[in-house]
């Protein structure tokens, strides 16, 4: 079986070693006529090409830094950062994989019986997160006076924000995509046009309590889907080094794709390769890869200098709040 694992050892970069791991994946897809995994090669050629190229990552980056400068005029008070990142080699090598066991594991739960390989396929071209760029804004107390709650606050900016970010950047060649969430709960804060496209944590907090607003866009120019999440400091400090911390999320993941559950081994080909795959992502030792630019004393301690672990940042902007010893009218 091939798998990722095997290519990070020799030294090799990220993209050489994209390359080298696509062209057997494809060679060994074809020579046993699995579609799941050419699948899988063209979900790779995804992520070489945001590695890889730097021209749309400028366009796009100058793009959405017309929206930071926008929130800066409007919102001189509030203090924001934006921040954009592609998803790591291993996460998304992860994510693709894990996919395949879950959606079939569930499948085979609810109908005795394994996808057809069209419904599978269709459930695999859903990655719209590979880039994806989070803006978190923060009032400062100073700015407001003792009987003004600053989450409640922060929340109603949030929300007006978010009110005008799908129409700002429809003007600028990317295209809101309509979410698909069935959600229960509605916002008041946000406007009906625009609650289509928002999958709305906030108003619908999930069992972690963790909180965000999440939008995809599509780059015209680009030809790639993006992420955008919003919250406050408070909601990022909750989905960082809260209860809902990112590790704890991707440990929670891990687990759940580590369990065969009620799939018998050697059914099916495409569930065993995938689980496969994810238990030895699960079980690599950091410190052991030879990979240029990424280095780990262990599985905490890392410093990844090429996207393979921690992803790639490609947008770091920060804005101070101003007149900081002002009230607001």
């Amino acid at each position: 079986m091939i798998k990722l694992n095997d290519y990070l050892y020799s030294g090799d970069t990220v993209i050489k070693i994209l390359y080298k791991y696509m062209e057997d994946l494809r060679e060994s897809a074809r020579r046993t006529h699995n579609p799941v995994d050419l699948m899988h090669c063209n979900f790779l050629i995804q992520i070489a090409n945001l590695l890889e190229h730097n021209d749309f990552l400028t366009s796009q980056s100058q793009r959405l830094r017309e929206f930071y400068k926008f929130m800066a005029t409007e919102y001189p008070y509030l203090a924001f950062t934006f921040k954009g990142r592609i998803k790591s080699l291993i996460r998304a090598e992860a994510k693709f994989n894990g996919y395949v066991v879950e959606y079939i594991s569930d499948y085979y739960h609810g109908h005795g019986m394994y996808p057809p390989v069209p419904e599978l396929k269709n459930k695999l071209s859903c990655f719209r997160d590979l880039i994806a760029y989070r803006i978190v804004i923060s009032m400062p107390k100073c700015h407001l006076d003792e009987e003004t709650d600053v989450e409640t606050e922060e929340i109603k900016y949030l929300y007006e924000i978010a009110n005008y970010l799908p129409e700002f950047l429809e003007e600028r060649g990317f295209t809101a995509i309509v979410s698909g969430s069935q959600v229960e709960r509605k916002s008041a804060f946000l406007k009906e046009s625009v609650q289509p496209y928002y999958k709305d944590y906030i108003a619908n907090v999930n069992s972690s309590g963790y909180q965000s607003l999440h939008i995809t866009f599509y780059d015209n120019s680009a030809r790639c889907y993006i992420e955008v999440q919003l919250r406050t400091k408070g909601m990022d400090d909750y989905a960082e080094i809260g209860p809902a911390n990112h590790l704890w999320y991707e440990k929670r993941q891990d687990n759940e794709r580590a369990e065969r559950n009620a799939v018998p081994a050697g059914e099916c080909i495409y569930f065993d390769e995938a689980y496969e795959r994810v238990v030895q992502l699960q079980q690599l030792e950091l410190s052991k890869i030879d990979v240029n630019m990424f280095s780990a004393a262990d599985n905490s301690l890392i410093n990844d200098g090429c996207g393979l672990y921690r992803g790639r940042v490609i947008l770091p902007y920060e804005h101070l709040s101003r007149f900081q010893n002002d009230l607001i009218d």
